[in-house]
């Protein structure tokens, strides 16, 4: 059955600045009435135009409303005041989705993060124990590794390249050189090196669903495994085959098949 996928945009606003955010929903939400949305958080230099189609595919998928926002500095969102701070991870679980959650009041949740993105995932479901269902990492990193840092030194190499920056900036505009310093500078920051997810989150108690490529470039599958285990729940994880950085891009079926399969069974 084909479900049909209703999309709203709307703006938060916050002493900080305007938050963009885009909401999917199925038409015909009768399947599920009382389930919690899936909130989607972005990698780097990501926003919620480069999850593409994703959104749509995974509230298919699912039959829950799914909830994608560009974190502030971030394409359609408002400037960030200042360079990224280094406990940035920690501040967007508690200052930002914190806005976010009030302004759309909501009770309970799915967390869903991909790369950076799912270890502030993982810091809203362990600030938000009480309301967090169930959550879901993809790419995500669980500490510093030196295959972390040489992919975002390859990366700085890349983008010196003409016509390289022109990219980020049709998804972010003029704010394209802030994302991009904001994502190597902190990542290779001598401060930044001890950094770990655990020294971040404290106990995350839902089911947890670690997704991570084989061949992702950011790193090893030592991350999803450490990850696993953060959960005093159920912890699992999933290592998609021939695939990198990207699973929900390189390998949807696969993803969304995960996804949906844990949800099934894990989500309140």
């Amino acid at each position: 059955m084909h479900l049909s996928i209703n999309t709203e945009t709307l703006w938060i606003d916050t002493p900080h600045g305007r938050l963009f955010c885009c909401r999917w929903f199925p038409e015909d939400r009768s399947g599920h009435p009382e389930k919690p949305p899936i909130i989607l958080f972005h990698d780097s230099l990501g926003c919620v135009a480069l999850w593409r189609d994703f959104p749509q595919q995974l509230c298919r998928a699912t039959g829950l409303e799914v909830i994608a926002y560009d974190r502030l500095g971030f394409g359609l969102s408002d400037a960030y005041p200042g360079p990224l701070p280094l406990n940035f991870i920690r501040d967007e679980a508690e200052c930002f989705f914190a806005y976010l959650k009030d302004a759309l009041r909501i009770d309970r949740f799915i967390a869903f993060g991909h790369s950076v993105g799912g270890a502030m995932a993982a810091a809203c479901a362990s600030l938000y124990a009480q309301s967090c269902t169930a959550l879901v990492t993809v790419s995500a990193q669980a500490f510093v590794e030196d295959l972390t840092l040489q992919g975002i030194r390859e990366a700085e190499v890349q983008f010196e390249q003409p016509g390289q920056m022109s990219r980020l900036e049709k998804y972010h505009g003029d704010k394209a050189a802030w994302v991009f310093t904001a994502w190597t500078g902190t990542w290779l920051s001598p401060a930044f090196k001890d950094w770990s997810l655990e020294s971040t989150v404290d106990a995350i108690h839902c089911p947890l669903l670690a997704i991570h490529g084989q061949y992702d470039e950011y790193g090893s599958v030592m991350h999803p495994k450490r990850i696993a285990r953060l959960s005093t729940s159920t912890g699992s994880y999933v290592i998609v085959d021939d695939c990198h950085h990207v699973p929900h891009r390189e390998a949807p079926e696969t993803v969304l098949k995960a996804v949906s399969e844990f949800l099934r069974v894990s989500a309140r």
